[in-house]
């Protein structure tokens, strides 16, 4: 397919803003929305790997991580949101055309991710006393069945992407042999290396989380001494391990990338991916005991997020390389048509909004985590008008919304 064709599948009504825009936030709600699924796969995994023991410790961790799963796989749908929608905008010949490719997939992803959330939530509401080690596990299968399920769906999401990326061969997808079959079914391309580097990053991520975690009960004098280095040594493993992992995944899959792109295995933002990763892995050994001791101990999940920027910015400009390189198509050259309404609306909701209710999120259960254990933790008034200042201005978002809906209708 040639890129004249390319540039006639775009959408005629332009883009609102420059593309650079949807680019980098693209990269940032990748990054955040890529977190969130690293630990809900860490989370349920640990969940799984933990809940059928007897060791008190273990049994601890393994309710912890189940209510982190649980609580991440909404965090991660929600933030899933934006980038999709992103990609839809600067790239849509590429991810529509991929999408009715494999239709019956794309429909089933919702249906699977459903089911993933219910049975993990299923095995939840069939646990709450997880952490007693005296007291049996209660339908087992559905954790594992959730975290089967949840690989199902980013191995969907996989496929989708890596089809997007490959225009000459969507003629052959759709007609094999010349004969036109448009129901979707198949799954037609993937890179294994590609899909292990994203899975793989779950460890790591999931380690910088455990000290988090860890630094989290401290505060608070929540848990032993015992279970504070019981959870730090499986951080630290999982951290180190499964950073080299990924790493090995991350060269297999730069080594699996086309002739015309081998020089791509070195650039800066691969190199630059690389550092943050080793870093984000040496940093605890950095650190030493002040990661249980300060507030450095959520230091390693803040600089696995910056990683993740690079991880996102790297898949970000690979696929731009890609499809400019080999197919000659230009997202830069996208017509634009600025609307300002819409520019103002979206960056006033994510700072104000966004910014106001994270931040009351986020200082509630800071307080609560420094809150010895037996006390009930009061908001003070300052951190009360945040919350309030929040509802208010999302009643304020509403009311706009149906007010604009209402003029544009009646006009």
């Amino acid at each position: 397919m040639n890129s004249a064709m390319l540039y006639a599948l775009r959408d005629v009504a332009g883009v609102p803003s420059h593309p650079i825009v949807f680019l980098v936030l693209g990269v940032l709600t990748f990054a955040l929305h890529i977190a969130a699924v690293h630990v809900m796969l860490g989370g349920t995994a640990l969940a799984l790997a933990n809940a059928f023991s007897r060791n008190p410790m273990r049994r601890r961790l393994a309710a912890a991580m189940t209510t982190t799963a649980k609580i991440a796989v909404s965090v991660a749908v929600v933030l899933g949101v934006a980038p999709l929608l992103f990609v839809q905008v600067t790239y849509d010949p590429f991810w529509y055309t991929s999408n009715v490719l494999s239709a019956w997939w794309v429909v089933g992803f919702i249906v699977l991710l459903i089911a993933g959330y219910m049975a993990l939530y299923f095995f939840y509401g069939r646990n709450h006393d997880l952490a007693d080690p005296q007291h049996p596990v209660r339908s087992g299968w559905s954790l594992l069945a959730s975290l089967a399920l949840f690989l199902l769906v980013g191995f969907i999401m996989h496929v989708l992407t890596n089809q997007m990326l490959s225009p000459d061969k969507w003629m052959q997808w759709y007609a094999p042999n010349g004969v036109i079959d448009p129901r979707g079914h198949t799954l037609h391309d993937y890179n294994a290396w590609r899909f292990g580097f994203f899975i793989a990053l779950a460890a790591p991520v999931t380690g910088a989380w455990l000290y988090a975690y860890r630094r989290y009960l401290a505060a608070g004098r929540q848990a032993d001494a015992a279970y504070m280095q019981w959870v730090g040594t499986l951080a630290a493993r999982l951290l180190n391990f499964g950073g080299i992992v990924a790493l090995v995944f991350l060269g297999a899959w730069m080594a699996s990338l086309p002739a015309g792109l081998s020089g791509f295995s070195t650039s800066p933002v691969v190199l630059l991916t690389v550092a943050l990763l080793l870093l984000t892995v040496a940093l605890p050994a950095l650190l030493g005991q002040r990661l249980l001791q300060t507030s450095l101990g959520y230091a390693p999940f803040a600089l696995g997020a910056v990683a993740l920027i690079a991880v996102a910015a790297l898949r970000e400009v690979l696929r731009w390389s890609v499809l400019k390189g080999v197919y000659g198509y230009d997202v830069f050259t996208y017509p634009l048509h600025i609307d300002w309404y819409s520019n103002v609306l979206f960056f006033a909701t994510f700072a104000l909004i966004g910014g106001t209710t994270l931040a009351y999120f986020l200082s509630i259960a800071w307080k609560v985590g420094h809150t010895p254990q037996g006390q009930v933790y009061t908001p003070s008034p300052a951190i009360d008008r945040i919350g309030t200042a929040a509802l208010w201005l999302i009643g304020l978002w509403l009311v706009q919304f149906f007010v604009v809906g209402f003029i544009v209708w009646a006009r």
